[in-house]
C-alpha cells in the first residue's frame, strides 16, 4: 500500500517574532560578564584558562559552558597534571556552583544596553514584530539583566531562560517556548538573532532564520573603547575571522550590530513571499 506525500504549503507572510540573545547582541558589549568570572574560577583551581577556551563555548547553559571547557584535552590534562585525575561532573557542579554567585554580583556592572539596540528593537516593532529572547544564563541572573535593561527603556515580551525550556542551546526549546509565549504562527516567521556559534546552532534548530551580529559580540570579544582603539587593518581582520567562523556554522546573514538588521529583515521577507523556508 503507497500512502500519498504530503507537504505543508509554505509560508508566505511577514516575520511575526524577532528572538534576540541578551550578552553580546543586546547588552554588554563584547560578552564580558562571563569570562571574568570563569577565567578567575579556573585560576583558582590552578588550571589557568584562555579566553578563547571560554570563549569557544559561549552561549550554552553556563553549567553546559563549563562542562564544555572541562571537556576540552588541554584542560583534561592540565587538570590531571594539577590534581591528579581528570575533571569529573562533581568538579564541574562545585564550579558552577561557585560561578552563580560570582555572576550575579558582576551583572549590574555588565548590563549596559549596546549602543543602536533601541532603535533597532523599535524599528522590529514598527514592523510588527513581537521581541522574544533566550539566553545561557539561569532566571535570577537574567532577572538582574532584564531589570536594567527595562531601566534604559528595552522591555522584551518574552523572556526565557534553559531551565524554563528543557535545556539550552544549541537545543531549539527556548526559540520554541518563546514562539508559544509570542504565539508566532510558523517557525519560518522567526528571525533568531545572536552573537555565538550556539545561538547559530540554536536558531537553525530551531527552524528560524538565522542573523549572527559580529562587532558587538562574543566573538570578537572587545569592548567598544578596545576596539575603537584597534588600527583599521587590525580591527577588520578580527571582524573578518568572526564573520567567517559566524558563517561557517551555517548563519544566513551575519552584521556587525544589531543596528544593521533592517536590510537583512527587508530580504528575508523577500525570500518568504517567494515560497522560501529557512
Amino acid at each position: 500500500m503507497t500512502y500519498p506525500r504530503v507537504k505543508r504549503p509554505p509560508y508566505r507572510g511577514r516575520l511575526q517574532a524577532a528572538i534576540l540573545d541578551w550578552a553580546g547582541t543586546t547588552v554588554d558589549y563584547g560578552c564580558q560578564a562571563p569570562t571574568v568570572v570563569l577565567h578567575e574560577l579556573f585560576a583558582e583551581r590552578g588550571v589557568p584558562v584562555s579566553v578563547g577556551e571560554i570563549r569557544r563555548h559561549m552561549g550554552l547553559l553556563k553549567k553546559d559552558q563549563i562542562r564544555a571547557i572541562c571537556a576540552t584535552a588541554r584542560v583534561q590534562a592540565a587538570w590531571l597534571e594539577r590534581h591528579g585525575r581528570a575533571p569529573s561532573e562533581q568538579d564541574v557542579t562545585a564550579l558552577f556552583q561557585e560561578f552563580i554567585p560570582r555572576q550575579l554580583a558582576c551583572l549590574d556592572r555588565h548590563s549596559e544596553l549596546i549602543p543602536g539596540v533601541a532603535g533597532a528593537v523599535a524599528r522590529l516593532r514598527a514592523r510588527g514584530m513581537k521581541i522574544g529572547t533566550t539566553t545561557g544564563y539561569t532566571r535570577p541572573m537574567l532577572d538582574i539583566v532584564l531589570r536594567n535593561a527595562m531601566e534604559q527603556g528595552y522591555t522584551p515580551d518574552a523572556t526565557v531562560c534553559p531551565e524554563e525550556a528543557g535545556g539550552g542551546r544549541p537545543r531549539p526549546w527556548m526559540c520554541y517556548r518563546n514562539a508559544i509565549l509570542l504565539q508566532v504562527d510558523a517557525m519560518e516567521a522567526c528571525v533568531k538573532i545572536g552573537d555565538t556559534v550556539s545561538d547559530v546552532q540554536e536558531g537553525l534548530n530551531a527552524g528560524a532564520w538565522t542573523i549572527a551580529v559580529v562587532e558587538t559580540g562574543n566573538e570578537v570579544g572587545l569592548t567598544e573603547m578596545e576596539l575603537r582603539a584597534l588600527g583599521g587593518a587590525e580591527r577588520q581582520a578580527l571582524l573578518r575571522e568572526a564573520r567567517a567562523r559566524l558563517a561557517g556554522v551555517g548563519a544566513h546573514y551575519v552584521i556587525d550590530s544589531i543596528a544593521d538588521c533592517d536590510g537583512v529583515l527587508d530580504d528575508i521577507e523577500f525570500r518568504l513571499h517567494e515560497g522560501e523556508a529557512p
